[in-house]
């Protein structure tokens, strides 16, 4: 029998406050836009990007061919789901001339194709998903795990919050990015080692979507790398809404911005992270917490989140509301709170975002304008990787370690892929093929 958890609601359970009729965040706990059946990729964008250049670290455990006939396979189950036909970057011509004009401004665009499901997509293809597993396994929602049980370094099972135990000859972790610090807890009191991948933090930029169609419309989500003069650091585009919104999310009490985009709802707006990857030496060892207490500046100053115009962050002054509605761009997540992000982020990320944006300007021009909006602070919570073998079992028997709060992935492809690598594994030590 397989029982699976979550913390969670049911899909058809789960309801956003801000993203519906009251148009603000109750700080609910757990999160309904993160937690829940289909996690946070129920309320995503839906992007699934099929190449194993970006979107985890799967490459670091399976030779390049095998990640990507799982990547394929994995494609083909969303397809049997729902997920649309239609795939960006396929033209290779067109690729390669929008990496010879990036490389001209000092970027490396990563090609990918991908299949873009669209936020309202995404509830309709999980529904199916769900509703196929609810025949053959076990489902338990808003039902949190306290502890994984182990004995002889061999899991036992799981202790729920309620003090309820499930005995369990394997156990697969997937706390997902909401679950990226109650796992490193446990894995810490279970004696499991493991690396801290980099801190990801950033603003989301929201702009005229006109500006960016001669990309979004080839690629759909541009991958952009860049390299900061004055320290070196590693910037990078994420999650790409072309006409999308930028929405609020709750993480853990901590108030952090993200977007999203709908394949049948758009705006005049695009929206995409700029995230900035800092790598910790020792002896510091809590990339998490120091990321929350980043965000935490952002929501003491603002309630929530920040945004401010470009121009204003150049010339060292707070955004108004006033200034920001005389703007060429209209906010989509109007309860931001109109500040001053440079009271929040540290000046060595500050440097590298504008340095970013200067460089994306001779790609995109536009984009470096006065009128552009960043909004802050986002965070992605995946810098603690655990330690797995190439069938993502950790240094206990038969516990399994899975997704982007596991620190194994990031995004949808890859995340979903780690599953199928721990179900195989499981499905070969009881006795099957593993093949299905």
């Amino acid at each position: 029998r397989v029982l699976i958890l979550d913390q969670g609601p049911a899909l058809e359970e789960r309801h956003c406050a801000h993203q519906e009729a009251e148009r603000h965040c109750r700080r609910c706990r757990p999160c309904q836009v993160t937690c829940g059946w289909g996690g946070a990729g129920a309320f995503s964008d839906g992007k699934l990007t099929l190449t194993s250049e970006f979107g985890g670290f799967l490459s670091d455990y399976l030779h390049p061919d095998a990640l990507n006939e799982l990547i394929n396979y994995v494609d083909q189950l969303y397809l049997s789901f729902g997920a649309p036909d239609y795939l960006y970057g396929t033209d290779q011509e067109e690729v390669k001339e929008l990496q010879r004009k990036a490389a001209s401004a000092g970027l490396s665009l990563i090609p990918a194709r991908i299949r873009h499901l669209g936020t309202d997509n995404c509830f309709y293809v999980l529904q199916r998903i769900f509703k196929q597993l609810s025949s053959r396994v076990d489902i338990a929602t808003d039902t949190p795990v306290a502890e994984v049980l182990t004995r002889d370094r061999a899991v036992e099972g799981v202790k729920l919050v309620t003090g309820e135990v499930i005995r369990s000859r394997f156990v697969v972790c997937s706390p997902g990015r909401s679950g990226a610090e109650w796992f490193q807890r446990e894995a810490s009191r279970l004696g499991l080692k493991g690396t801290n991948n980099p801190v990801d933090i950033g603003v989301r930029v929201e702009i005229p979507a006109v500006l960016m169609e001669p990309l979004t419309s080839k690629v759909y989500e541009p991958k952009l790398v860049y390299f900061s003069p004055s320290f070196d650091d590693r910037i990078r585009t994420f999650c790409m809404n072309p006409h999308g919104v930028v929405v609020m999310e709750n993480n853990g009490g901590l108030i952090t911005v993200n977007g999203h985009s709908y394949a049948r709802k758009k705006t005049e707006n695009t929206n995409f992270a700029l995230l900035v990857s800092k790598t910790f030496t020792e002896p510091f060892n809590e990339p998490i917490c120091y990321g929350k207490n980043i965000a935490g500046l952002a929501n003491m100053l603002g309630h929530g989140v920040l945004v401010q115009r470009l121009g204003d962050l150049l010339m060292g002054r707070r955004s108004t509301r006033e200034r920001i509605q005389r703007g060429m761009v209209r906010p989509s997540l109007e309860e931001a709170t109109p500040g001053d992000l440079s009271l929040v982020l540290p000046y060595r990320h500050l440097c590298s975002l504008i340095e970013m944006l200067e460089a994306l300007d001779k790609l995109v021009p536009g984009i470096n304008s006065s009128h552009t909006l960043l909004y802050g602070i986002e965070v992605k919570f995946y810098s603690f990787r655990v330690q797995v073998n190439s069938a993502l079992q950790t240094d206990i028997r038969h516990l399994f370690a899975i997704g982007d709060g596991a620190g194994i992935t990031r995004g949808l492809i890859q995340s979903s892929a780690s599953g199928v690598i721990a179900a195989r594994q499981i499905a070969c030590s009881l006795g099957n093929n593993g093949g299905e």
